[in-house]
């Protein structure tokens, strides 16, 4: 396998639309279609947000970061509350939840070296 693809469904495109965009600090890479856009996350994974009532507030969506601190910092930076980070073993992940319930994930998890 080469590529993941990680789908985030709302009800609700344009409000969805527009928090992702805040989340993520930019506007999508890509339109599928009108209902679904999607951001490169990295060269081998993407997040998908597309139109899908039934499924809406469902998405379990986890990213790794460099530097959490930072990563919250940025997102506190474009207007997203900062959630609670809790410790997993060695690795910290603060979880966001979206309008709809979606869980979006920010997972540090530190390098052999650390």
């Amino acid at each position: 396998m080469d590529v993941l693809f990680a789908g985030v469904a709302t009800s609700d495109f344009s409000a969805a639309l527009v928090w992702y965009e805040t989340l993520m600090g930019r506007p999508h890479d890509l339109v599928a279609h009108d209902t679904e856009v999607m951001w490169r996350v990295n060269d081998g994974g993407w997040l998908y947000l597309v139109v899908d009532a039934e499924r809406a507030g469902h998405a379990l969506v986890a990213l790794t970061v460099p530097d959490l601190e930072q990563a919250l910092a940025d997102l506190a930076g474009r207007g997203v509350d900062p959630p609670d980070v809790e410790v997993i073993g060695a690795a910290r992940k603060a979880t966001i939840i979206d309008p709809e319930g979606n869980r979006i994930a920010f997972i540090e998890v530190p390098t052999s070296s650390e």
